[in-house]
């Protein structure tokens, strides 16, 4: 599947979920918050594709909600199979 695609198939899971999405500058990589009663999730604009991939499908990981499409679980699971998630962490 394309890089775009997958982008593309978590912005939407994401905003389904009832998350703001929001691509702002500034030196930091993303990830979700609340600001007062609305759950955003914030990724760095100048990150490259797989970045924002990344930082998306790491929200999505850790929200783990049921009910996942297929293509957003083959994606995670790319990812943590690869373990671009535990070698960000160290």
């Amino acid at each position: 599947m394309k890089k775009t695609t997958q982008l593309s198939l978590l912005e939407k899971s994401l905003q389904e979920l009832g998350y703001t999405l929001r691509y702002e500058k500034g030196n930091f990589l993303g990830g979700e918050c609340r600001l007062r009663e609305e759950r955003v999730v914030v990724v760095n604009k100048f990150l490259p594709l797989e970045g924002k991939i990344y930082t998306l499908a790491h929200v999505i990981s850790n929200i783990n909600p049921p009910g996942l499409s297929t293509e957003i679980v083959k994606i995670v699971d790319g990812l943590i199979q690869n373990n671009l998630f535990t070698q960000q962490n160290r």
